[in-house]
């Protein structure tokens, strides 16, 4: 398979997106450039990146997410591989709300899987596109803040940077 890797910088850290020139596949942050090429591999075996010198209409909504408009993120096509379980759960990742979050169990209620928390707690880890499936939104049974794949500092930016946002719109 080949892909296109640009480079955007945000502020939370330089982001590397993976496109197929179609959809984002990938979105990870530069310090774990590692995990992204474990990732590509699990879900699309062997592939190539070939570096793009523009992150074209994904870098425009992702920095159009930084600036505030919490709704430009719906506009990003995503094209991920998975099991159907796991495109399930990124599914319904994309489905809460901006500004708000939900817990491992309430997700796993929502897809109709009550008793598969720790599942999608596994498919939430497991997701190639960081921000734009909003795994950040996810937190524990008791509010806390839990694993986060770009670690906990960002994912608390993120969460705190939606609320900012999302109360200034409503």
């Amino acid at each position: 398979m080949k892909l296109l890797l640009s480079r955007q910088h945000s502020p939370i850290g330089e982001m590397l997106l993976v496109s197929d020139g179609e959809a984002l596949r990938a979105l990870d942050f530069h310090d774990y450039e590692a995990r992204l090429h474990t990732l590509l591999r699990r879900h699309y075996g062997a592939y190539t990146l070939t570096p793009a010198t523009d992150a074209g209409a994904v870098g425009r909504h992702l920095a159009a997410y930084f600036a505030g408009d919490l709704a430009a993120l719906d506009e990003v096509a995503v094209r991920t591989g998975g099991t159907a379980f796991q495109r399930e759960v990124w599914a319904a990742l994309r489905r809460i709300p901006a500004g708000t979050t939900t817990s491992y169990g309430r997700l796993a209620a929502t897809i109709g899987r009550p008793s598969a928390s720790r599942a999608v707690g596994m498919a939430n880890g497991s997701n190639p596109v960081a921000i734009v499936v909003p795994c950040h939104r996810v937190i524990g049974a008791d509010a806390s803040l839990t694993g986060y794949g770009g670690g906990l500092p960002r994912k608390a930016w993120l969460l705190a940077h939606e609320a900012r946002h999302a109360a200034a719109a409503g």
